[in-house]
């Protein structure tokens, strides 16, 4: 991991989460007035004072506690105090200290890593000594703050920056996020921890065990790729609780900003509708796209031509799944998971590809050479000359003189051919038609066909 770590550990409802958005900027983490939301480690990317730095949100810490699921926060908070280069003990001024707060200091005196103690819900300030009191645990002085209100915030970050080890040559270098979506108990989680080679996200047997997104970024082959792991998209119907509607609305947000998005499916439940919406949704927001079909071992009796008789049924439902790359793995046994990295790699690639208009303009005359545009009313639709407008995803606009008649039949036929040409694996490609002597702002604002 090229960027320094931090990492927010601490007993329940301490606030960790709101301090983590505050931080943050912005509303990445769950937050609840219920004691144990977050379970997993959760990361996200913040700033301060020209410093980028991954920012970890643990579960509440419970030291003695033998509940099965305190103990699973429990391995995940240790691992994440392992890999931080600077852990952040937040405890709750209002409460004072407490017992547990103690035995956690204990715990990290032993970590070796500089700890910064930090008191919060502080409203008060600058008025308040509350903070003082936690001297007793011998952390150095206690950073008063208040999370929920904001105040101190920036005091906070400036002594987190200046703990943080000297930047390195990779610290800046661009990610690759990608979203890891797909129906409850698809294996996503799995799927990641066998990538990862450790356990770093909590499993279970029930369906909806992982409620957040969470960001696990991994090194590879010199680039770094963000996995969001996602809480399994359910029909809003089904969704009841607070926390997993909320749940349901951060995996929107990650596919939003996703680079690549992961589709997981269980093989032996095949790709149903609900499924199809992730991937439609993916494809429509302009992300890169695999599907991977995991446990694939459970499936009897396959033969040669088992995923390519699936695969063509669901291309028959959605077209556009016919540019996507299938990877059919297993996180239980590991089958073709390192694959996975470089495929993601190759739709990123694919994603940001730029041609040159001449190649542009190549193609389409071959194009139109083999197959003209129809007409429309009775009038010649002609195409005049295209160029690649964007990357991520790649689009081209292409100048016709009547850019409201172009058949969609006939869209389909140049994003094949352009496709056919240069690729794009995985990568939506939009076309867009715009009349002679538009500006590039008309362009870029023109009739927007769906993505091919």
């Amino acid at each position: 991991m090229s960027k320094p770590t931090v990492a927010i550990v601490g007993r329940p409802n301490v606030g960790k989460s709101t301090l983590f958005n505050r931080l943050l900027g912005g509303r990445d983490a769950i937050v609840s007035e219920r004691a144990g939301t977050t379970r997993d480690r959760h990361f996200g990317e913040a700033e301060w004072a020209g410093r980028t730095f991954w920012l970890v949100d643990t579960g509440g810490l419970v030291p003695e506690s033998r509940e099965s699921m305190d103990t699973a926060i429990r391995a995940q908070v240790e691992l994440a105090m392992h890999e931080a280069d600077v852990i952040l003990f937040l405890v709750d001024g209002r409460d004072g200290l407490t017992p547990m707060d103690r035995e956690i200091a204990t715990r990290l005196r032993r970590a070796g890593r500089p700890v910064l103690l930090a008191v919060n819900k502080l409203d008060d300030l600058p008025e308040t000594t509350a903070h003082l009191g936690f001297y007793e645990l011998g952390l150095g002085e206690p950073q008063p703050v208040s999370a929920a209100v904001g105040k101190a915030s920036g005091d906070l970050l400036d002594r987190i920056v200046a703990l943080l080890p000297p930047r390195n040559d990779q610290e800046d270098e661009a990610t690759i996020h990608v979203a890891v979506v797909g129906r409850p108990n698809a294996g996503k989680s799995s799927l990641i921890n066998r990538l990862l080679g450790e356990a770093r996200l909590v499993v279970a047997s029930e369906p909806g065990t992982t409620r957040d997104a969470i960001d696990t970024p991994l090194r590879h082959h010199g680039k770094t790729l963000n996995f969001i792991d996602t809480a399994g998209l359910r029909r809003r119907a089904k969704v009841e609780d607070d926390v997993e509607f909320y749940s349901t609305l951060r995996t929107h947000r990650a596919i939003e900003r996703a680079d690549v998005c992961v589709l997981v499916v269980d093989a032996a439940l095949g790709l149903h509708a609900q499924d199809l919406r992730i991937a439609t949704e993916a494809w429509e927001q302009g992300a890169g796209l695999i599907v991977a079909v995991n446990k694939w071992d459970l499936i009897p009796e396959k033969d040669p031509n088992t995923a390519k008789r699936g695969q063509d049924q669901l291309i028959e439902k959605a077209p556009f799944l016919g540019f996507v790359p299938f990877l059919y793995v297993s996180a239980t046994t590991g089958q073709r998971i390192s694959k996975l990295p470089e495929l993601i790699l190759a739709v990123a690639a694919a994603r940001d590809h730029r041609v040159s208009t001449s190649e542009v303009n190549r193609v389409l005359q071959d194009l139109l050479a083999r197959n003209a545009p129809p007409q429309a009313g009775g009038e010649e639709v002609k195409l005049l000359y295209a160029s690649q407008i964007e990357t991520r995803p790649p689009a081209i606009a292409i100048v016709c003189n009547r850019p409201d008649e172009v058949l969609e039949s006939y869209q389909r036929y140049l994003q094949n051919g352009f496709r056919a040409a240069w690729g794009f694996e995985g990568a939506p490609l939009r076309l867009r038609f715009t009349a002679r002597g538009a500006s590039r702002h008309d362009r870029d604002d023109g009739r927007r066909p769906r993505a091919g």
